[in-house]
């Protein structure tokens, strides 16, 4: 079964909060997808995970580029899973449902990350909420602390 999380962002941007994340993947050796509903939305993540840090950086590359397969994280504005991820990170109003039907390549992990700062997203976020619930799902729901760190709020 998929384990699905709704992290609310309160302290920092999801530019910001995206690259610890998938360091925190690639420490453990998962591979992930992160989708955004628009190609404009993956080349700004494209280019942010290049420049994020002064001292590192993440590898990973655009789902439409010819070696997607082979990259630990692929960054895509569509279902595709082209590198065989455990996790899948969306963004922007990208839709967990459609990736829970079958035949769908299904995830052990789908984190939907959004700005508590922005209206639309929480109201998208919300939504989303509901119609898992309402399929049977039971996502759980994570904040930041005062520390920047996830925790599960009951």
């Amino acid at each position: 079964m998929t384990e699905i999380r709704f992290y609310h962002l309160e302290r920092r941007k999801i530019e910001d909060a995206l690259p610890s994340l998938l360091e925190e993947a690639q420490a453990s050796g998962v591979r992930v997808v992160v989708q955004a509903p628009s190609r404009e939305l993956i080349e700004a993540l494209d280019e942010r995970l290049w420049t994020y840090s002064d001292d590192g950086f993440l590898p990973h590359g655009p789902a439409w580029e010819a070696d997607a397969e082979t990259q630990p994280v692929v960054l895509a504005d569509d279902d595709r899973n082209p590198n065989g991820a455990a996790w899948r990170v969306l963004l922007g109003g990208a839709r967990v449902l459609p990736i829970l039907t079958p035949p769908a390549n299904t995830p052990a992990l789908i984190i939907l990350l959004f700005d508590g700062a922005d209206e639309e997203s929480r109201a998208a976020a919300r939504a989303q909420w509901s119609e898992l619930k309402a399929a049977g799902c039971a996502p759980s729901y994570w904040r930041e602390d005062d520390t920047g760190h996830w925790r599960q709020a009951r």
